[in-house]
Parts: structure tokens; sequence; C-alpha cells
């Protein structure tokens, strides 16, 4: 294995050079630096993680908490293209990522396998976040960013639901509708910000929301959601427009108004959250919100590297991040 002294050796400079100039110091010229990076190259030198970690204090390892109770997990377009930006912005900075679970150890929590692993910090996009481990880990020392869930003491990336819910609630409005159903995830952030939004965009417009049209099934879950449209429609004034948890979701209302002898957008107009792609390829386009995921995985990425490396200055705060509207053709 080459070490620096081969390539101080090799250059004829000291090995305390060769460190300065491996590690970007500002005290020895730009072509000194790129002279002994190209050597460094071209003999093939890997720098020894364990000893930049003894040196620096970290490990370069991101920790990645990811715990879908509905199992649909990275085959999600939500949570795939937001992880991969994530990905992408922390390795552009010299980290990698390690998915975490307490399903492997038994004998260990969340944090004690944070602290065993050594991570630099982690990354929980989704989770049960009232679980008490999770919530022992982030009250932690260890930097940690969420998605969705704001924590005192944590900087949380948010989608702006508020927003979301609204432009989708005056969309169908602008359309002429004016008997809108939700079918909204269970109870977390995210549910209560879209819920109190859909409330409060129909009392602004003046339509009053009848309590059957608000209705209750997983997220990403096909059949919860194909159960509560088959309730809406069979309503004696049942809904002109349903609204989704997400696209996922909406799949399986489409499958009930099919099974029912109804068409979308004829006969009921549906409407989903997320933006995923598979939405923008069936038959009819499906209307709903996309998130900005890749703005979202980079600001959790840049975030995080610089709670880890700067953790005195950086500001705990909420990062959120506007959806658009993709009017598609589910919507008469």
């Amino acid at each position: 294995m080459v070490s620096m002294r081969d390539i101080a050796n090799a250059c004829g400079v000291s090995v305390a050079t060769v460190s300065k100039a491996l590690n970007d110091h500002s005290d020895i010229g730009e072509e000194t630096k790129a002279r002994i990076r190209e050597k460094a190259k071209e003999m093939g030198y890997l720098p020894n993680a364990m000893a930049r970690a003894l040196k620096t204090n970290r490990t370069f390892n991101i920790g990645v908490m990811f715990e879908d109770a509905e199992g649909s997990g990275l085959t999600y377009d939500y949570f795939s293209y937001m992880l991969d930006h994530f990905k992408r912005t922390v390795e552009s900075k010299g980290y990698d990522i390690t998915f975490l679970n307490n399903k492997s150890n038994s004998r260990m929590s969340y944090l004690e396998h944070c602290r065993y692993r050594n991570f630099d910090g982690v990354f929980i996009p989704c989770t049960d976040f009232y679980d008490p481990q999770v919530l022992e880990l982030v009250r932690s020392d260890i930097p940690v960013v969420t998605i969705d869930h704001v924590f005192d003491n944590c900087i949380c990336v948010i989608s702006d639901n508020l927003e979301g819910m609204k432009e989708l609630v005056e969309y169908a409005y602008a359309c002429g509708h004016r008997k809108i159903a939700y079918i909204h995830g269970p109870d977390c952030s995210v549910t209560r910000a879209r819920v109190s939004s859909f409330y409060n965009t129909c009392a602004i417009l003046g339509m009053e929301v009848p309590e059957e049209y608000v209705k209750e099934a997983p997220y990403r879950g096909i059949e919860g959601s194909k159960e509560c449209t088959a309730e809406l429609l069979k309503l004696n004034t049942p809904p002109t427009c349903i609204i989704y948890p997400d696209d996922r979701a909406c799949f399986g209302g489409m499958s009930a108004i099919k099974e029912m002898g109804l068409k979308v957008p004829d006969d009921i107009s549906v409407i989903g959250y997320d933006g995923a792609m598979i939405g923008q390829v069936t038959d009819p386009k499906l209307t709903t919100l996309h998130q900005d995921t890749k703005t979202m995985g980079e600001i959790a990425g840049e975030m995080l590297v610089e709670l880890i490396e700067h953790p005195k200055t950086t500001l705990i705060r909420n990062h959120i991040v506007p959806g658009t509207l993709i009017k598609g053709e589910s919507v008469k």
C-alpha cells in the first residue's frame, strides 16, 4: 500500500508537505499541491480511513434511518429521488452513507447503534418520529436532519404542505367543483398541516365540507384508499372530486372507480399528491402536487454536512421547499 512517505520521496518533499497538499492547506502553493496530488493519484494512493478518523475525529460516514411502516420503501418515487439527491450531495463532500436500523441487533438502541458505527450524523427521511428510541437519538449530541417532522433541536427540511393543499383545493374549485372530498393519511405533522389547510381553504372559498367527505387511509396504501373511495361514491350525495394522500393511494381510488363502472374524469375527478413519474404516463395523466424531492434531498445533505463540520455556527431552523401543481387530465 502506498504511503504519504512514498509520495514524499517521489516528489522530493517532506511528509508534512504531502499531508498539507492532500488536505488542501492554504500555506503551500497551488502548483505544489497539484504536483503532489497528481503523483499520489499516479501511485494509487488511498487515504487510510481509520487514520483520518483519528486525526479529524470524524469517520465521514452518515447514517440514514428509513423505516417505512407502509412497506413501499425505496420503490416509491418520493423517497427514492430524495435519497438519491441526498446521497449525491454528501458524497460530493467526501461522506459515505450507511442505512441504519435496530433490527439487525435488537440489543442496541438506535443511539447505541449510531455510536457503535461512529456516525458523524444521521439523516431521517422516514420513521415513526414518536418512537422513544428515535426521540432518544434526536435528543443526543449527534447531528440530525429530518424530513417533514419538526423537532426543536434539529434541522428539518419540509415540503410546503400548507400551500400545496391550498393550491389543489383552489384548482378543483376553479374547475367548478364544490363537493370536494379528502382522503388523508394517518396522524402526523404532514397530515395535520394538509388537513388544516384543506378545511381552511374550503372555508375561505365558501364551501361546506360534510363530515363523511373526510376519511383516513394509510399513506401509499392502495387498498385503504380503494375502500374509502367506494364509501364516498356510495353516499347519497357523493363528491365530484376526491383528493388523495399521495399518487399511489390515488391509483387505488381510480381502481375502485373503474370497478364501479365509472370513469375519470367524466364521472368523478381525482387528485394525487407527490408528483410520482408514473402518474404522468397513466391515462388520464394525474393531476397532482409535485414535491421537489431533488431540492429537499440536496438541502438535507448540505445542512447535515454543515452541521457536522460547523456545529457552533450552523443555525437550527426549518427549510420549507415549495411544490408545483401539475394540472394533468384527471380533473374535469
